[in-house]
Formats: structure tokens, C-alpha cells, sequence
């Protein structure tokens, strides 16, 4: 499992640097909901994935790409998971969001990888 510490999260304002790079991470932000905390749950056992518990909001960050497969959520949730209902349950994304098929929603944070499902 891995969780972030808020202050690992948010850098304070004179500690962050602007030198023109691309990061290529990409990443959701949810309100805190039985949903979300199960997209979180199973998200968080996958390589590479930060999960971030807030007070009323649940981060997930990655580097390059971030595949959430329904069929994995909703077998978790223990009811049906579509592409809209987790649009719905996340508040916003950063990265470029795919709807792969019915069953996958990637997130890329290389804008050029997803351009070949456009």
C-alpha cells in the first residue's frame, strides 16, 4: 500500500521550480465516496500508483499512464462499474482520459501516447 503524506504531495510555494520539463505523470482526483474508496483500494496494490487519502478527497497519481479496468472495480464494489459512473466519481483528472472499450479508462500523462486511440 502505498499513501501519501500531504506535505510529500503539496510543496510549498518556494520549493518548486519551473525548468520547462514535462513530467508525463497523470492522475484523478475524487470526492470522498464509497465509490471512490474502492477505486482507491484497488488502484493502490498496482506499481507505480501514489494513492492520497485527504479529508474529503482521494488522490491518484502515476508516471505515464494509469489503466483503471471496470470489471477489477466493480468486482470490488461488488456492483456494476461503467466508464460514466467512474467519470462521475472522479472530480477531475489531470492527463489526457481514453475510453479505451466498455471495460478500461487510461489516463496518459505523454499526450502523444493517446493520440493513437483519437
Amino acid at each position: 500500500m502505498s499513501v501519501t503524506t500531504v506535505q510529500q504531495l503539496f510543496k510549498p510555494l518556494k520549493d518548486i521550480t519551473q525548468d520547462g520539463t514535462i513530467s508525463h505523470q497523470c492522475g484523478v482526483t475524487m470526492n470522498d465516496s464509497v465509490e471512490a474508496r474502492c477505486i482507491a483500494e484497488v488502484m493502490e496494490s498496482k506499481p507505480g500508483i501514489t494513492v492520497t487519502y485527504l479529508p474529503a478527497m482521494i488522490r491518484i497519481d502515476g508516471e505515464g499512464k494509469i489503466e483503471f479496468r471496470m470489471s477489477e472495480i466493480g468486482e470490488a464494489l461488488g456492483r456494476e462499474m461503467t466508464p460514466h459512473i467512474f467519470e462521475i466519481s472522479t472530480s477531475t483528472h489531470y492527463g489526457r482520459m481514453v475510453m479505451i472499450d466498455e471495460d478500461t479508462v487510461v489516463l496518459f500523462g505523454n499526450m502523444d501516447d493517446a493520440l493513437a486511440y483519437e
